[in-house]
């Protein structure tokens, strides 16, 4: 199975306020955000996170990705960029990518949403970035924690919503 999930912010105390989480502490978001990450992804899955993954030095970042499940892949977002690909290839990412990328030929794939003409792009693209707000059209997908009850999602579940428009 593939998954996705976008702005976990593990260990920033600041999206809890700036985002009105439902968390007292660091501590309760990190540990609900593990728990549901790990009750719906198993070692064997493949996830895809859209960037702004976590803040802290190494060792606490390697802390966090170590007790998450699956085969991860980390698009960088805009508060990932301050720490090169060697680091998040340190941290346990299996790839890491800036910008995006495309998969089955048909979902786009970024930290930000792209800005499409919605009548000539071919794409679906699936994004965060934006964390409780929504894009316009229906070209567009926000995974951040916020729109799915701090749960990645399921590309399956994603794909059967834009299949009849395939």
């Amino acid at each position: 199975m593939i998954y996705l999930i976008s702005d976990t912010h593990f260990n920033q105390k600041r999206i809890i306020d700036y985002e009105n989480r439902p968390f007292n502490s660091v501590e309760e978001m990190n540990k609900q955000l593990i728990n549901n990450w790990n009750n719906t992804v198993s070692k064997e899955d493949t996830i895809y996170h859209l960037g702004d993954f976590a803040s802290g030095n190494k060792s606490e970042v390697k802390n966090i990705f170590d007790q998450l499940n699956g085969y991860k892949v980390l698009i960088k977002g805009n508060h990932d960029r301050c720490n090169s690909n060697i680091w998040w290839h340190d941290i346990g990412f299996e790839d890491v990518i800036d910008g995006g990328i495309i998969l089955d030929s048909f979902y786009l794939l970024t930290h930000e949403p792209m800005y499409m003409n919605i009548n000539m792009t071919p794409y679906v693209n699936i994004h965060g970035h934006i964390h409780s707000n929504k894009m316009e059209g229906n070209q567009y997908f926000n995974v951040s924690v916020e729109h799915h009850n701090y749960t990645p999602v399921a590309f399956d579940r994603i794909k059967a919503m834009y299949k009849s428009d395939e």
